[in-house]
């Protein structure tokens, strides 16, 4: 059922306009200027006063307060609307490929995966502060910014977000105009995009606004297609001058190929087979249909202290099919072919409740945040495994060619027959004490219940003489500690160092693998310590950088002999990262980051002696540059590049991906005050290149040189 009622905090909705030319032109607010929610939410306020600073492009929605990004003891990168556009991306994926420290997973053809600070998720993704952890692809069409949050996050997100996590920020509808934006783009492949921003002032205190996208999917690779779209109407009230009301719907509908890439040989990926789909049209198949209902309600309830209330209800109903490379032999040149059937339905209700108060005891200032959160996740899951007719068995070697000759292959019953019921609850508590205009201390704290019940028909029908009657279940509750000292020579100068914890149950990101050997296993444990620099060389420029580590205890990673189960290991990351963002001068903007990982296992042992394995899909170093030029009003030009170095495709570490650069351009040309029209070339000097892999047999291929032509209107 469809429960609704409830939020969007004025300050976070004031931060709709992201550009740094827009907040230059807001005159700045004094302390003393008094603000309500309702100016704030309508978008008429750019810039709002925190304690004599302002907040702008400054600030992240996910910190749940207004704290200046200066002010906070962790890393913490900012992608807004514009920069998605101006470089064209369309996934997560190519967002974070510009973001330090962070890289991309292949996530099996059918979801968005990624690696920050060495750990590998599905499920640290958020969208405006609630959790969004079901496998999919998720588009950019209706969001006003991006922010990646790195280190551990239990006190803000709960459980998992050991490396960090992504946090999408949606648009909202606005008072403050009424306009229409259609879009278009087509690159060199005929992925064809088409999307809309439709937003109407329905009164000084009310307004809506739809969102909406189409893709026609396409890319190098044989036999890829696909086609998804989504919609997403809001809308917005302004129930009093203290009290704002934010309602949302989104339907997602996503139906594509499922590309697992090229297999390998000889400890690198396989050589000339760019193009080659070892797959089946017919059988390689993901759909989505998701429906995601939000409700946010934001009231200030003095000069001190203001509370906010959200409500989501999401219903998914994702299907993956799939064949695959298990192996290759170069000297019979065969190819082994393995693959599943995987069904997933399942419904989430999150209620979240966040108070925020700024008072002073004495000459100390406060900073407190009060929040907590209930949940419900009710998931069913089923599993095929293929059945080859000539081998009776779910793998078969065939001879290869080029297309790949699928033999007859059906599906078995069912391997797999899961329903899972996941309950939590969440208080924390947060101070930011400011003791001096120089030191700050951020300290807190946040509890977790955590409960999982799973349902196992398969275990259930062959009754319990094996001692498994198919009814599991576990119990977990946890404590995650946050600790952060900030040094500030001046008020556009810090230097921080923080320890947080986080944890992770023993039920998988699907919660469907609880087994009686793992239902004993205490929950996985992240340390993120971390010693920073951040420093505003300007109002239109920052620079941040960082030395950190992460230690992860009782870690699962895939088994890179089987990569449909997990292992038990330790891990360690060391790293270094920095980034420097914003306008070297009027016409030049610069976004630069760079990060070097050192991750391994820790504690393995093999015949007596330490045998540490490099961590896979993890590049030592990540070097990423872009530049933005405004030549003059109509003409503007981008160049950037993305250097990775070598990586393992598996924990084995015997199959590597070699290093690559790849160079990105961009010329863009505004016809008129409502019309532009740009160029985007990724890949400028066709550079062969994998930039991800799922295991050793599992190799995407980047794209060679590819063209993408847009256009804008608004009106």
């Amino acid at each position: 059922m469809f429960k609704l009622l409830l939020i969007s905090t004025a300050v976070t909705a004031a931060l709709s306009s992201n550009s740094i030319e827009a907040a230059e032109n807001t005159a700045n607010l004094s302390s003393t200027t008094p603000i309500t929610l309702a100016a704030a939410a309508a978008g008429d306020i750019e810039r709002i006063t925190v304690r004599g600073a302002y907040f702008g492009k400054q600030n992240a929605d996910s910190l749940k307060t207004p704290t200046l990004l200066v002010d906070v003891p962790q890393s913490l990168s900012v992608v807004t609307s514009e920069q998605i556009e101006e470089q064209g991306f369309q996934s997560l994926a190519d967002i974070l490929q510009y973001t330090p420290g962070a890289s991309t997973g292949q996530g099996e053809g059918h979801r968005d995966q990624m690696t920050i600070r060495g750990q590998n998720t599905t499920a640290d993704f958020f969208i405006d502060g609630l959790r969004d952890d079901v496998q999919y692809f998720r588009p950019l069409y209706n969001l006003e910014r991006v922010e990646i949050l790195r280190g551990a996050n239990a006190l803000l997100f709960g459980r998992g977000g050991g490396g960090g996590i992504v946090n999408r920020v949606s648009k909202t509808a606005s008072t403050k105009e009424n306009f229409t934006t259609l879009n278009a783009n087509i690159d060199t492949f005929a992925n064809t995009v088409l999307g809309v921003d439709h937003n109407v002032a329905l009164s000084s205190d009310q307004a809506i606004r739809i969102n909406g996208f189409y893709e026609h999917l396409d890319n190098h690779r044989d036999e890829y297609d696909g086609e998804r779209f989504a919609i997403n109407p809001t809308y917005s009230a302004s129930l009093s001058d203290v009290t704002q009301l934010v309602l949302s719907y989104e339907y997602i509908d996503d139906d594509r190929v499922v590309d697992r890439g090229i297999p390998s040989l000889n400890n690198e990926p396989l050589q000339g087979v760019d193009e080659t789909f070892f797959g089946s049209t017919e059988l390689n198949q993901t759909t989505l249909q998701a429906h995601v209902i939000r409700a946010r309600l934001d009231h200030q309830l003095n000069e001190s202290w203001s509370i906010n209330t959200t409500l989501q209800y999401a219903d998914f109903d994702k299907l993956y099919q799939n064949i695959y490379p298990s192996s290759f032999n170069g000297d019979n040149n065969t190819v082994t072919l393995d693959g599943y059937r995987d069904a997933t339905e399942r419904e989430n209700l999150i209620l979240q409740l966040n108070a925020v108060g700024q008072f002073d005891t004495g000459s100390i200032e406060h900073t407190v945040l009060i929040g907590a959160e209930h949940g419900n996740q009710d998931t069913s899951n089923n599993r095929r495994d293929t059945l080859f007719a000539d081998s009776n068995d779910d793998q078969i070697t065939t001879p290869f060619s080029d297309p790949v000759v699928i033999p007859n292959v059906g599906f078995t019953d069912f391997v797999r027959d899961r329903a899972s019921d996941v309950s939590f609850s969440s208080l924390f508590m947060q101070d930011e004490v400011k003791l001096t205009e120089q030191f700050i201390i951020v300290a807190g704290l946040r509890y977790d219940s955590f409960d999982i019940e799973v349902n196992d028909a398969i275990e259930a029908a062959n009754g319990a003489t094996d001692g498994n009657n198919g009814i599991l279940g576990r119990k977990d509750t946890e404590t995650s500690p946050r600790l952060g000292a900030i040094y500030k020579p001046n008020e556009d100068l810090s230097f921080y160092v923080s320890i947080s914890k986080s944890f992770l149950p023993r039920s998988g990101d699907q919660f469907l693998s609880l087994s009686l050997s793992s239902q004993a296993l205490a929950p996985e444990e992240f340390e993120n310590k971390e010693l920073g620099l951040k420093w505003n060389l300007s109002d239109k420029l920052s620079f941040t950088t960082a030395l950190f580590e992460v230690t992860r205890e009782n870690g699962t990673v895939t088994d890179p002999n089987n990569p449909e189960n997990s292992i038990i290991t330790g891990t360690k990351t060391k790293g270094f990262e920095l980034q420097l963002l914003g306008y070297i001068n009027d016409e030049w903007q610069i976004n630069a980051g760079y990060s070097k990982l050192d991750a391994d296992e820790t504690g393995r042992v093999v015949d007596g002696s330490l045998a540490n394995r490099t961590l896979s899909q993890v590049p030592e170093t990540m070097f990423t540059v872009w530049n933005h030029y405004q030549y003059d009003e109509k003409w503007a030009f981008g160049l950037g590049f993305i250097h990775q170095s070598e990586q393992y495709a598996s924990l084995n570490n015997s199959v590597e991906l070699p290093d690559f650069t790849r160079f990105d351009a961009a010329v863009y040309y505004t016809i008129s005050a409502n019309t532009k029209v740009q160029l985007n070339i990724e890949n400028l000097f066709d550079e062969d290149y994998y930039p991800t892999a799922h295991n050793d047999n599992n190799i995407s291929i980047g794209e060679p040189v590819n063209a993408t032509l847009s256009m804008t209107y608004k009106f």
